[in-house]
């Protein structure tokens, strides 16, 4: 029997069509993922309104000056 003269033309057959696939994935991928533009990030207004608690202790009483140190 003859060798098959045709092995080393179907692995670069096999080659090249995993290379077109990989491509086509590529460029769908690049594609899909473009139609998703960023979007501005959504401003959040908050208006929040607390009721002051019922019972505000009085101020604290002021504590005196400390003294000034005199020198000896």
């Amino acid at each position: 029997m003859a060798p098959r003269a045709s092995n080393g033309t179907l692995v670069w057959i096999a080659v090249l069509v995993g290379v077109l696939i990989a491509g086509v994935a590529a460029v769908g991928y690049l594609v899909y993922a473009g139609r998703q533009a960023v979007s501005e990030p959504r401003g959040v207004n908050l208006d929040i309104n607390i009721p002051r608690p019922p019972n505000i202790p009085p101020d604290a009483p002021k504590l005196p000056d400390a003294p000034i140190p005199q020198p000896k």
